[in-house]
């Protein structure tokens, strides 16, 4: 929502109804769908012109633009209007069977770039600082993800094991819980997931609050299992096609998210980071210089 709670901002109102989706009810999904698809249309299409275009019922669409954060239908259709003033945004990028290469790469670059632009569009200082104050007091930091988020799991470790924190990512749901269990009070999990809903996530971020861990989630979808089992929600942003399963969009606004923590976490203990990368630098570097096939020749 934006400031004043009035619904979406127009800048992230396709994004974000494209991250609710699946928590909708059918009914609503399908209002939904017409948002996504023609957005514009919409906008200009009073409340009996979307039941008609949609087979759903008025009282349908006003209980969908309040699941959307709005008081009305009016309201939606002017963010929805605001949202056009903005064309390029709006204008479909899926790729196609028989998309030269050409296309493709601009199809990407512009999928990819408008998963960012809506990414630090919905990222608040605010739930960031929580996030970063949480991960520089903890003892252990533990990342769960599966499949493409499972990567991102994998780099938000990597990253702050970096700067000598106690950092482990877990893509194997036996693993992650085994770890969970073994959390306590003041250590944190994270849980990554772009639906929100995955089961092999979920669990383990479930026991590890329940040990007393904080938790975060960082998904697409605000309104998803994760998001409301975490104390604390970063949202990411970016859409799945049919030529892009655990979407390249979806998967470079999580890693936004995961930089933003990562450097956030690194001034708040700028010293100390400083001196681990530095050591971390210097073991690389000298057992590269060790191993290296000059170095092995006789």
């Amino acid at each position: 929502m934006d400031d004043s709670g009035n619904g979406l901002r127009a800048d992230t109102l396709v994004a974000t109804v494209r991250g609710v989706l699946p928590s909708l009810t059918p009914a609503a999904q399908t209002v939904a769908r017409l948002i996504l698809e023609d957005p514009a249309t919409v906008a200009r299409s009073t409340i009996t012109e979307l039941s008609a275009a949609s087979g759903t019922s008025e009282a349908t669409i006003v209980r969908t633009a309040r699941l959307l954060g709005f008081a009305g239908y009016p309201q939606l259709r002017l963010a929805l209007a605001a949202a056009a003033a903005q064309p390029d945004r709006l204008v479909p990028g899926d790729l196609a069977p028989d998309d030269p290469l050409s296309e493709v790469i601009h199809k990407v670059a512009r999928a990819e770039s408008e998963a960012i632009n809506d990414t630090v569009a919905q990222l608040t200082s605010e739930r960031l600082g929580l996030v970063v104050d949480a991960i520089v007091g903890a003892r252990r930091i533990d990342a769960y993800g599966v499949g493409a988020s499972g990567l991102v799991a994998e780099d938000v470790a990597q990253k702050l094991l970096r700067i000598g924190l106690s950092s482990h990512a877990f893509q194997d749901a036996h693993l992650a819980l085994t770890s969970a269990v073994l959390l306590r009070e003041g250590d944190v999990a994270i849980g990554i997931s772009t639906s929100g809903e995955t089961p092999d996530v979920i669990e383990p971020l479930t026991r590890a609050k329940e040990a007393g861990a904080t938790t975060v989630a960082i998904t697409n979808n605000p309104r998803s299992s994760i998001a409301e089992l975490a104390e604390h929600v970063l949202i990411s942003a970016g859409r799945e096609t049919e030529f892009r399963p655990g979407a390249l969009a979806s998967r470079i606004s999580q890693l936004l998210v995961v930089d933003c923590v990562f450097v956030g976490v690194a001034q708040r203990t700028y010293d100390s980071s400083q001196e681990a990368l530095a050591s971390t630098r210097r073991a690389v570097k000298e057992f590269t210089r060790r191993t290296s096939p000059a170095r092995r020749q006789p």
